[in-house]
């Protein structure tokens, strides 16, 4: 079935622009074109008729770089749960719907053009501690050297499925990075390569986030049902553990 819709998108020049919502129609959109497929439908259409194209983010379209953030409909990656906008299918509405795209709306995400934000903020916190320290002088130990409880390892690798998209902050009421810094530092605090560094980590990573300007978890929880990896909120538990031993340390 092909549908005909009313767009209702984001457009604003720059960051210093006010922005406003403006009204497009798309007609005969197949019900098996993805989401952004249909944006490339739309910009097809803008560029013909000698107009700006509208600006969105995308790199892979598989769901894994979490590049093609957008709030669709008031929901973070549109109206389907553990997908990413690239992975959304225009099945998902109806004929004649009108449907409202914007980018993500947090003080620590501004928007750079149209749909694109600024998510630096993100590598700015895992530069302040997302990694391990290892030693690369030609001695390194073979990784299967050092056994880990199966339960650990998946835990571990269930928090570093995170793809920092943003989704979280987005949807949370205060703009709060709780769940994308509590994923990373989950991930090495799960692991024994990561306890060496464990109390900086947290720390730090803590300390940047808040400088970024994210806002405070209240355990709303719309973080984890957005999430398109379903990054659980016992992340964030655990990550509050990390940070109250490492403030009793000193």
């Amino acid at each position: 079935m092909n549908m005909n819709l009313t767009l209702k998108i984001w457009r604003q020049k720059n960051a210093q622009d006010k922005g406003k919502m403006v009204d497009y129609k798309v007609t005969d959109i197949s019900e098996h074109m993805s989401f952004l497929e249909m944006l490339d439908v739309l910009n097809e259409q803008l560029v013909s008729n000698n107009e700006e194209p509208v600006a969105f983010d995308h790199d892979c379209r598989e769901g894994i770089c979490g590049m093609c953030s957008l709030f669709i409909n008031g929901e973070a990656h549109g109206p389907d749960r553990l997908i990413t906008t690239c992975q959304l299918h225009m099945r998902k509405f109806k004929d004649g719907d009108t449907i409202y795209i914007e980018p993500w709306r947090a003080k620590a995400f501004p928007v750079i053009k149209d749909l694109i934000v600024d998510r630096m903020a993100f590598e700015r916190i895992q530069q302040a501690g997302g990694f391990i320290s290892v030693n690369t002088s030609g001695n390194t130990t073979d990784a299967n050297a050092i056994l880990i409880p199966k339960k650990d390892a998946d835990l571990s690798m269930d928090a570093a499925s995170c793809i920092g998209c943003g989704a979280c902050v987005a949807t949370c009421k205060n703009s709060s990075a709780m769940l994308f810094v509590a994923a990373k530092v989950s991930q090495f605090a799960l692991l024994p390569q990561g306890k060496v560094e464990a109390a900086d980590r947290v720390m730090n990573m803590v300390r940047q986030m808040d400088l970024e300007g994210f806002g405070n978890c209240t355990n709303t929880a719309a973080c984890e049902v957005e999430c398109p990896k379903g990054i659980s909120l016992e992340n964030i538990a655990r990550m509050n553990r990390e940070y109250l031993c490492a403030s009793i340390a000193g």
